[in-house]
């Protein structure tokens, strides 16, 4: 009997600044192994720090160059002395190259259509000729979307400035939107055309079983336990969240309860060092610097003060845990956005991060750990994480044949 070749899938993500897009790629990469054991994936990210993260079994990173956001907002590079022209080159040719050999069946983009200033372009022409390794077809290619780019005139804009519609046009298949219809109508908001609005699919939110079969780094730090109850503090990435760590940090904890702060890898040195200053100077405060089990850890939370990034929301959301979210509100709304939305269908609590001191962080933790609340989880679909796989068995069926690329491009 002969034995069905196995199915690859490809994930991109550019990845300048916090570790987002990774761990959402990573969860869903998770999420199709588990459905389909008989898969091998291949993530291609520019972040390092990926490689650090919890991978599913049959999973493998590729990390090319990386890229920093300088400070105008604008791209350089981070680590070589090269002009970016000449960094997007050579990331340009580790990530064509890299999808010719591994041939997969199925490519999800993250958010950039045409990658980091086009440098997914080559790439994208050169999927038109590879066949995949399980179906012999041409590899279906697909652009993920969180549930909110921005507040809707930016987001609008920048769609229209990266030449976006075009490149989904030329070269993708579906648009999966990884969030409800219910919370934002990704087509309408936004002004998209007909020709995109007819490929968006709405996956859900990934917000669930995240961390299911994954493999922990062999390197990864052992830790002691957290000492509970506590009272959570996540700010992501930590680049621009210190404010709010350090607003809880001089917050008083509820009585009895230990307050632990999780300051994310991207936190500046001097400023995590300070938050660690003032909790050696408390018994109930715990500061660390990165985790790799946040659904766990917000699991056992009593309550979560967290940012509004797309990947913390839905693990919050995972838990029945009360939930304040202070979101990003510079240079993008998308967070904002997100929490002034979910908190109008009562699933989280929001504050603008030029409200929050120690004692209004005080003050709603102490009301979060003695009220009893109740949040219906039920007013948005969370499945995202069991959709995902059977959107890719209708994309890339094992036995029916593809429209050529004539009807697809037609359409």
């Amino acid at each position: 009997m002969n034995t069905p070749p196995r199915r690859r899938v490809a994930f991109y993500s550019h990845d300048t600044q916090g570790l987002g897009h990774i761990r959402r790629n990573i969860a869903l990469a998770g999420a199709m192994v588990a459905a389909e054991p008989r898969t091998d994936v291949l993530i291609l990210t520019g972040a390092p720090q990926a490689t650090s993260l919890p991978l599913p079994p049959n999973t493998e990173v590729i990390t090319v160059p990386t890229v920093a956001k300088d400070a105008d907002g604008g791209y350089a590079a981070a680590t070589f002395a090269m002009d970016l022209d000449a960094l997007l080159a050579l990331r340009s040719g580790v990530i064509t190259t890299a999808l010719q050999a591994f041939r997969p069946d199925t490519v999800v983009v993250d958010k950039v259509a045409r990658g980091l200033d086009g440098e997914l372009e080559q790439a994208l022409v050169a999927l038109k000729e590879i066949r995949g390794h399980t179906t012999g077809r041409r590899p279906r290619v697909v652009l993920g979307l969180r549930d909110i780019l921005d507040d809707p005139l930016t987001a609008a804009r920048e769609w229209r400035d990266a030449d976006t519609t075009r490149a989904i046009r030329d070269h993708y298949d579906e648009v999966w939107v990884y969030g409800d219809q219910a919370v934002v109508d990704v087509a309408a908001d936004y002004d998209l055309p007909r020709k995109v609005a007819k490929r968006i699919r709405y996956t859900g939110y990934l917000a669930e079983g995240r961390s299911e079969g994954l493999i922990a780094p062999r390197d990864e730090p052992r830790r002691g336990p957290v000492p509970r109850p506590y009272v959570l503090c996540m700010v992501g990435g930590g680049q621009d969240g210190y404010d709010t760590a350090l607003a809880f940090a001089r917050a008083e904890c509820p009585a009895g309860h230990t307050g632990v702060i999780v300051t994310g890898p991207y936190m500046q040195p001097s400023l995590r060092f300070r938050l660690k200053e003032i909790a050696a100077e408390r018994s109930d405060l715990v500061v660390r610097e990165f985790v790799t089990n946040t659904v766990e850890l917000i699991g056992g939370a009593e309550a979560v003060v967290s940012m509004g990034g797309y990947n913390t929301v839905c693990e919050v959301l995972t838990e029945d845990v009360p939930a304040l979210i202070v979101p990003r509100v510079r240079p993008r709304q998308e967070q904002l956005v997100r929490a002034e939305r979910l908190s109008e269908l009562g699933l989280v609590d929001a504050m603008h991060p030029d409200e929050v001191t120690p004692a209004v962080l005080g003050a709603w933790l102490a009301e979060a750990v003695t009220t009893t609340r109740h949040r219906d989880r039920e007013v948005i679909a969370l499945d995202g994480l069991r959709r995902v796989p059977r959107l890719l068995a209708e994309l890339q069926p094992a036995s029916a044949p593809h429209l050529d690329d004539i009807q697809e491009m037609a359409s």
